[in-house]
């Protein structure tokens, strides 16, 4: 995954892939295990999906502690975190999406559109008065997006606009979340 992270599917060649993986370089080896290269990515991504289980499903991860600022915390200090853990797989997305649409596309869906879902349904519950489907899954777009931004200008793009670090982030992330759960009034 760290070889089609940095040089990309077409650039990974199998003989690099047989050296990091330990195997005698060009010796064919790594068809032992996979039909092809592009099986051999798909159980890399596979597997780093797998890993991202617990983020997915967030009430299992803090099991409603009942201070909603400490479990916001939490969660972005654990997406940041997963999202750091996961740059070879987030590289992989944003690069190679378009040339292997159909294996990408479902961890697309899989990491990011269940975690949206999961994580607007939970602020559906936990807000302290009701708010609507739509606004709980505009706060999750808005919230988780700028968790994600983060990692995808530092992580993958190799930039950080304004070098703030997560000690800063997280405060502020969990103040922004508290007050777009709060009822707000219309305007007319």
């Amino acid at each position: 995954m760290r070889l089609f992270g940095e040089k990309g599917y077409k650039g990974a060649s199998i003989t690099q892939i047989e050296a990091a993986a330990g195997l005698s370089p060009g010796a064919g080896g790594i068809y032992r295990h996979f039909a092809s290269k592009e099986e051999l990515l798909a159980a890399g991504v596979r597997r780093h999906l797998e890993r991202l289980d617990a983020l997915r499903d967030l009430r299992q991860v803090f099991n409603n502690f009942g201070d909603l600022r400490a479990e916001l915390a939490i969660t972005a200090r654990y997406f940041l975190t997963e999202l750091d853990s996961q740059t070879e797989l987030l590289r992989i997305l944003v690069s190679e999406r378009r040339q292997q649409p159909k294996l990408l596309n479902e961890a697309v869906e899989e990491l990011f559109a269940s975690t949206y879902e999961r994580f607007a349904e939970w602020l559906c519950q936990v807000a302290e008065s009701d708010i609507s489907e739509e606004r709980a899954r505009t706060i999750a777009v808005l919230s988780l997006g700028s968790l994600l931004s983060s990692r995808l200008l530092r992580n993958v793009i190799g930039v950080e606009p304004l070098s703030v670090i997560d000690e800063s982030i997280v405060p502020t992330w969990v103040d922004m979340v508290v007050s777009l759960l709060q009822p707000h009034e219309a305007k007319g």
